[in-house]
């Protein structure tokens, strides 16, 4: 099949099951645009060159990227950080052991910011390669958004998988806290890590989900229009006009009524702050420790500010946390979901920054699912994400009002 490498992942999935299309040109097909775009986009970390057999399920034969932060036992695992150069982990990572068993193919280890955190690496923007894709996970966004696979890993402990979705212009999905099996994953701050995938459409990472959870419910439809909530956050002074405006016009769009977070939620952002430092550094604690030098200067000052945050302030800021967490649920009332920027602007030019993360660290903070969707674009013709955030453990209604959402928003994205 001709340029099978843009097939979305559910629709290639059909398509091997009916015996219209081979696994092996859907993986020939996406080694080759791998090979055209890498050399600029700079993705990848490892590529696979064989394909062991795969198991039959419903993943068969579909190409994943990994991000790097993920254990695999056939292939590097560096975390992002020239301390683990060579690194061969004996196991897989949870998630990747469940991608094998469900029939994926792992193509490869995608690009991640050192430890996962906002160090960025090489990879570019491919919509536009003066830009960032933002990060931590930026080789998964950049393959995704440039056709490389179908499918990839991501995870999010601020802003690292919704963001370079919004900045790519790809759907991403941050799942209810730990929905997703995170055992095998290099920690960085374990109350806020978050495993969670991109595709090219709801579709795809509902469908991607469902295969590692075996929860089909995720993969339901809306049988009505749902109750949108525009939600500006008290960060809302960080958001760019562009995607003010953006915002603004779907929600004239959509029919959502404005929303606005109660007062117990504000300084949740100082919160995550505090909890992201202090649990970062202690996790890091014997990179820090024993390779000072081979950590980049920024994170290695950040680990010695979270050394010298006070316990009782981290333990003032998991309280505020649990606090909004459990008064969340009830504060959304008879809304299905909210709507809310999925960052606060189109990617930055260049590669020294990943980007500002004050749109989605409140959202990790909660624990709840949130899923960028394209939603327009700024006057230099880059993607401007929107995300819709649900209540915990409401994944499937999150994930059905979002491809809502995006099938109402799509001739504007």
């Amino acid at each position: 099949m001709k340029d099978a490498f843009r097939l979305g992942a559910k629709q290639a999935a059909k398509l091997i099951e009916r015996g219209e299309l081979t696994t092996e040109a859907l993986l020939a097909s996406c080694r080759e645009r791998i090979a055209q775009r890498e050399p600029e986009v700079k993705a990848w970390t490892f590529l696979a060159r064989e394909f062991p057999d795969r198991a039959r399920g419903p993943l068969f034969g579909v190409p994943v990227g990994v991000k790097d932060i993920f254990d695999t036992h056939d292939m590097p695992t560096a975390y992002g950080s020239p301390i683990y150069d060579g690194h061969r982990p004996r196991t897989d990572a949870a998630a990747v052991a469940l991608t094998r068993r469900a029939g994926g193919t792992i193509m490869g280890k995608t690009v991640t910011a050192e430890f996962a955190t906002f160090v960025p690496r090489e990879t570019r923007n491919p919509l536009d390669l003066s830009r960032t894709p933002g990060g931590s996970s930026s080789g998964s966004a950049a393959a995704v958004a440039d056709f490389m696979v179908p499918l990839a890993f991501g995870t999010q402990t601020a802003g690292s998988l919704i963001r370079p979705a919004s900045y790519c212009g790809i759907v991403g999905y941050k799942p209810t806290f730990n929905a997703i099996a995170r055992a095998g994953l290099k920690p960085g701050a374990d109350s806020l890590d978050t495993v969670g995938v991109y595709g090219r459409s709801v579709e795809d990472v509902a469908f991607f989900a469902a295969a590692l959870t075996n929860r089909q419910d995720l993969e339901t439809k809306l049988d009505r229009a749902p109750r949108l909530g525009v939600c500006r956050t008290y960060e809302w002074d960080r958001v760019q006009p562009e995607m003010r405006k953006a915002l603004d016009e779907a929600a004239r769009a959509l029919r959502a009524d404005e929303f606005e977070l109660p007062g117990r939620f504000k300084g949740l952002r100082e919160s995550h702050t505090a909890i992201l430092w202090y649990e970062i550094a202690r996790s890091l604690a014997d990179e820090f420790t024993r390779f000072p030098n081979k950590l980049d200067p920024a994170l290695r000052q950040r680990c010695t500010d979270g050394f010298a945050l006070e316990p009782k302030d981290y333990v003032r800021a998991q309280q505020h946390g649990a606090e909004c967490r459990a008064h969340f649920a009830q504060t959304l009332g008879d809304y299905d979901v909210l709507l809310a920027p999925a960052s606060t602007g189109e990617a930055p030019k260049g590669l020294s920054s990943t980007g500002d993360v004050a749109m989605n660290v409140v959202w990790t903070l909660l624990h709840v699912p949130c899923v960028a969707v394209p939603a327009a674009k700024s006057a230099s013709g880059m993607p401007l994400g929107l995300q819709v955030i649900g209540r915990v453990g409401d994944d499937a209604r999150t994930l059905a009002c979002a491809a809502w959402i995006a099938d109402k928003l799509g001739s504007r994205a």
